[in-house]
Parts: structure tokens; C-alpha cells; sequence
């Protein structure tokens, strides 16, 4: 096969993964833009649609952490087709959903389902690739998957603009009955039988205490894992923050918020192109150090009321820090996982969802036209991420007697 046919091959496959992977920002993101008009349908406070999204996060954090293992043992196509079936029935559920409690529920459901889509196509990269390559494919994959943060929102306030809210969420059925379509015709089993657990549920959940108990991919999830679960402060309260304190409209909202979907884009594939000349590790610790600067000027501005712009381009730089590390501490904890894949991308895709559940709310906790608790989050997770990274991963070998 000549190399363009290659690239042409792999950039395809990588369209489809990116594609399986996109349900999560498209299931977190595209609502945004309508979390003042959900608050007023149903009657209810702000930092109750913010706990929408914090049931969505739980459940795509639990769901990652069975579907991952069933992949293992079941293969990645069954599990796969089995979440996408469920995604598209609760997402029409969450369009006619009479209240916010039972909202919020079905939101769980929906994460839960969306879960296989993430956690099955990392795990097939896994299968496929390995060292620079799997960083090279990752980045790619990050590339196509971070195109949809800038969409999202986008198609959000354009769906809200010319219907309610619940559109949002029959367009999301719609793709989701799209990836269906495309996962049982075009996506080919990547796990051969001779390669798969066999084991019951209760040894294939002591992989995780097998995972958890090696030093180095523990710290590399913990720092990816908090970065990004950190990062939910911002995409729960810059709803509120851009279009109630600095009263940007919805679709500048959308256009804003999008907008960092490049800096994500922007931080991934630097670590893709220039893997071979600067190490993961060396991008991660990079990442990890210009999130924490940034974090601390985004709280120094939102303390002396500064404007939406400088805003803007200072939380751009986080989150293009977030594409370096995430891209970085993926390939470096993947890379001596090849056995039990499906588990370890469960428990790098755990640990931001949960992190995400616990930090979302408190955004709101002072209330709608405060952004202080979101500055004060991101700088509190930029430390936690750089302490595990330095406890964990870069911690000195104790010295051993002579």
C-alpha cells in the first residue's frame, strides 16, 4: 500500500474513532448555551441545571469504568453498539423530560451511555498502536475529537435559536442513531478472541487494583485526570459567568467558548508532531507548569474585575495546556497496558468525571454573577495535578543501604 493510501486509511479510521469519542463533548457542550432558558422552563435554580451536567459526568464516569472491562472480555463492537442503542433512547428521554428531577436522571443515563463511545475508542488505539505511534494516532484522534467543542455550542445556541431547548437533545438522538449506523457497518472488531479476558467480573475488576497499584500510571492518571476534571469548572460557569456578568449573548457565548476547541487542538497536536524530538514526559511536565501560571492569572484577573477579553485569551492558554498534558499522560499510562487496555482507559476516563461531578457544582455554590469559585478551582486543580505528578511519577527512589 503506497503512503498516501496509508494516510488516507488511517486518517479515515481515526474520523470514525474521533467520532465514537466526540459523545462526550458533544453530550457535555452542546446544551450549554440553553442553561439560563432550562433554569427558567422549569422553574429552577442555576446550580440545578449545573447539577445536570454533574449527573452526566457521574455516569459517563461510571459507565467508563464497566463498559472498559466488558470491552476486554466481549470485544469492543458489542459494548460499543449495545451504549450507542441506549444513548439515543435517553437522549430523546431528556427532550420530554417534565421536570428537572426526572432531567437529571435521565442526563445520568445519557453520560452512562456515552461512556462506551469514549472508553472503547481509546482502547482501540491501544489494540492498533503502540510508543511514538500511539502518541502520533492519540494526537490525530485528539484532533478530530476536539473539533467538537468548537461545534457544540455552536450548534447549540443555533439549535435554541430557532426552537426550545429540548431541540438540543433530539438532535443528539439523531447522532446518536447516526454512530450506530456507522459503528455496525464500518468499525471492525480491533480485539481478537486469543487476546481477550476470560476471567470472571470479580478478577477483571482486580485489574484495577493491579492498575492502581503501579505508582507510574497512577500519577500519570491523577494528573490527567484532575487537569481535565478541573477544566468542568470552566465549561459549568463560563455559562453563566460570559452571558450573566458580561452579558455576551448566547451565540457569543457559543463563539467564545468554542473557540478554546482550537487551543485544545493546538496544545494535542504539538505533543503529536513533536513527539520525536521532545518527550512525553517533557510535554507533560511543560503542560502541567503553564497551567498552573495560567490558572493563577485567570484568578488575579476575575479578583480585579478585569475584562472578558483578557478573560478569554488567559483561560485559551489553559486549556491549550490541557490538550499537552492529556495527549502526553495518555500515551505515557497506555503504553505498558496492552493487556487490559479496556480497564486502563476506564480509569483515565474515571477519574475526570468524577473530579469533574465534584467541582462542577460548587461554580454556582456563591451564585450566578460571582466567577471567583471557578478562578479558585482551576488554580486548586493545577496544584493537585502538579503534586501528583511530582508525588507519583517524580518522586526519588528512596536510597538503599550499603
Amino acid at each position: 500500500m503506497s503512503t498516501s493510501k496509508k494516510n488516507q486509511k488511517t486518517l479515515r479510521f481515526a474520523l470514525i474513532l474521533g467520532a465514537f469519542s466526540a459523545l462526550g463533548p458533544l453530550t457535555i457542550d452542546m446544551y450549554l448555551p440553553s442553561f439560563p432558558e432550562i433554569a427558567d422552563d422549569f422553574g429552577t435554580k442555576a446550580s440545578l441545571v449545573q447539577l445536570s451536567l454533574t449527573a452526566c459526568l457521574v455516569g459517563m464516569g461510571l459507565g467508563q469504568l464497566l463498559i472498559g472491562p466488558l470491552s476486554d472480555v466481549y470485544g469492543r463492537r458489542k459494548p460499543l453498539l449495545v451504549g450507542l442503542v441506549c444513548y439515543l433512547i435517553a437522549s430523546f428521554v431528556c427532550a420530554f423530560a417534565p421536570n428537572i428531577t426526572f432531567f437529571i436522571a435521565a442526563r445520568f443515563i445519557q453520560g452512562f451511555a456515552a461512556s462506551a463511545g469514549i472508553v472503547i475508542s481509546r482502547a482501540v488505539v491501544r489494540d492498533l498502536y503502540s510508543g511514538h505511534e500511539l502518541t502520533k494516532f492519540f494526537s490525530m484522534l485528539m484532533l478530530v475529537n476536539n473539533v467538537f467543542p468548537l461545534i457544540a455550542p455552536v450548534a447549540g445556541s443555533g439549535v435554541i435559536a430557532f426552537t426550545a431547548w429540548n431541540g438540543v437533545f433530539i438532535v443528539l438522538g439523531l447522532v446518536g442513531i447516526l454512530l450506530a449506523m456507522i459503528a455496525g457497518w464500518k468499525l471492525e472488531e480491533s480485539l481478537p478472541m486469543d487476546r481477550r479476558v476470560t476471567a470472571g467480573l470479580a478478577k477483571l475488576f482486580s485489574n484495577f487494583l493491579v492498575l492502581l497499584k503501579d505508582r507510574q500510571f497512577t500519577g500519570y492518571a491523577l494528573a490527567q485526570g484532575i487537569m481535565i476534571g478541573g477544566i468542568f469548572a470552566y465549561v459549568s460557569g463560563t455559562p453563566f459567568i460570559y452571558q450573566n456578568i458580561y452579558g455576551a449573548s448566547p451565540q457569543l457565548f457559543a463563539l467564545l467558548f468554542g473557540s478554546n476547541g482550537i487551543s485544545l487542538i493546538i496544545g494535542s497536536q504539538l505533543v503529536g508532531r513533536m513527539t520525536h524530538r521532545v518527550s512525553e514526559s517533557r510535554f507533560l511536565l511543560i503542560g502541567l507548569l503553564l497551567a498552573g501560571a495560567t490558572s493563577l492569572a485567570v484568578l488575579l484577573v476575575i479578583l480585579l474585575q478585569g475584562p472578558l477579553y483578557l478573560l478569554v485569551a488567559l483561560l485559551f492558554i489553559f486549556v491549550a495546556s490541557i490538550g499537552m498534558t492529556s495527549t502526553a499522560s495518555f500515551s505515557l499510562a497506555m503504553e505498558t497496558q496492552s493487556h487490559i487496555a479496556g480497564s486502563a482507559s476506564a480509569l483515565l476516563g474515571l477519574f475526570p468525571f468524577i473530579i469533574g461531578a465534584i467541582v462542577s457544582p460548587l461554580v454556582g455554590i456563591a451564585g450566578e454573577y460571582t466567577a471567583v469559585p471557578m478562578g479558585v478551582i482551576l488554580l486548586s486543580t493545577s496544584l493537585l495535578a502538579l503534586l501528583a505528578y511530582f508525588g507519583l511519577v517524580r518522586r526519588p527512589k528512596k536510597q538503599t543501604a550499603s
